[in-house]
């Protein structure tokens, strides 16, 4: 078994570049529907799983029923799920909605939520610190 893993989006990208250690399943600009159809197949089993996703989700992503199969799927002793701070504006789906969703599925498990609270001026990726924090905090 894996010791860490991270899915996920561009936030989950950054986040691996401080964990180095952790093999990722993740692609900048990757949606949650995208994101299962892609990596699905993979195993999803490590001591810690790291999940980052719903920045790029839009109107016709099944967000929870997306989120729900990846982590049916995980297998760990620890999973974190990083809160989206902000979404894609194009996407035309409220940020709360978003946060709304990971919450449900990561509650639903028992798992972690960890906000983002060091932001880049799109105020969706986390500053340097701020993904230093993150990883520091999923150890």
């Amino acid at each position: 078994m894996l010791e860490c893993l991270i899915l996920g989006d561009s936030i989950a990208v950054g986040v691996a570049q401080f964990r180095p250690e952790c093999v990722a399943y993740a692609k900048g600009g990757i949606n949650s529907r995208q994101w299962v159809n892609s990596y699905i197949t993979k195993n999803l089993s490590a001591n810690t799983v790291i999940i980052s996703l719903g920045s790029n989700d839009h109107m016709g992503v099944k967000t929870v029923k997306e989120l729900r199969t990846m982590r049916e799927l995980t297998k760990a002793k620890r999973v974190f799920w990083i809160l989206p701070s902000g979404v894609n504006p194009k996407n035309n789906v409220p940020v709360n909605d978003i946060q709304q969703m990971v919450r449900l599925v990561a509650d639903e498990y028992s798992d972690i939520v960890l906000p983002v609270t060091r932001l880049q001026a799109d105020g969706i990726h986390p500053s340097t610190a701020g993904y230093k924090e993150l990883a520091n905090n999923t150890r």
